[in-house]
């Protein structure tokens, strides 16, 4: 059973906080430009995966252990901060060999789902988003089990739907820059939104 007129509530509600910018967003634009749609996919895969675990967390209440616990999230955050920023270095010092029909060299499935993962589990705004949105969302006095996996399901699409749509103007704006031949100029700026994620990831 269902509250419809609370998930009628939450459905645009989420989607209009997915699509505000962040880090998963900026992620999914980087990989876009870097990468393409088709593998940025695999990120978007790790990505709705550490969404769906930080949700179902928050609401058992494992995010009140974090908090009574700062300084392992603390240290999660610095560890996916410096994974990105590994990543930033290595797109930034990628030689500009690509012509304008080649593809970008290939990134690992796994190392791209890790990225996505890892920036979903250690978003302090994503926790404290977690927590303060899905609570006015549950009916008390229905089942939890259907509430809650209804809601996740929701969130994945909503995440899923609009890194899609970052990616796929990170892809265009990949495209462009083929066209005039700056390959260097698209490494650069891909790894340094990465760096960038990366720093925002471990100070935010």
């Amino acid at each position: 059973m269902l509250n419809l007129s609370l998930l009628s509530v939450f459905i645009p509600t989420f989607l209009l906080v997915s699509a505000t910018p962040g880090m998963c967003m900026t992620l999914a634009m980087t990989l876009g430009m870097q990468v393409g749609l088709r593998r940025t996919l695999w990120m978007m895969l790790g990505e709705v995966v550490g969404v769906a675990l930080v949700a179902i967390a928050a609401a058992v209440g494992v995010a009140a252990v974090m908090v009574q616990h700062p300084t392992l999230f603390q240290l999660l955050k610095w560890l996916g901060g410096a994974y990105l920023i590994w990543v930033g270095i290595g797109m930034w010092r990628s030689p500009a060999t690509l012509g304008l029909t080649e593809q970008p060299q290939d990134v690992r499935r796994s190392a791209l789902i890790s990225q996505g993962f890892i920036t979903a589990i250690a978003n302090p705004k994503g926790w404290a988003f977690m927590i303060s949105l899905l609570p006015p969302f549950i009916d008390s006095s229905m089942p939890m089990t259907p509430q809650l996996s209804s809601l996740i399901v929701i969130i994945m699409l909503s995440e899923l739907l609009c890194m899609t749509a970052y990616a796929t103007g990170g892809k265009g704006l990949r495209a462009a820059l083929l066209k005039g031949n700056k390959v260097q100029w698209l490494n650069r700026s891909s790894g340094a939104l990465m760096m960038l994620v990366g720093v925002w990831l471990a100070l935010d």
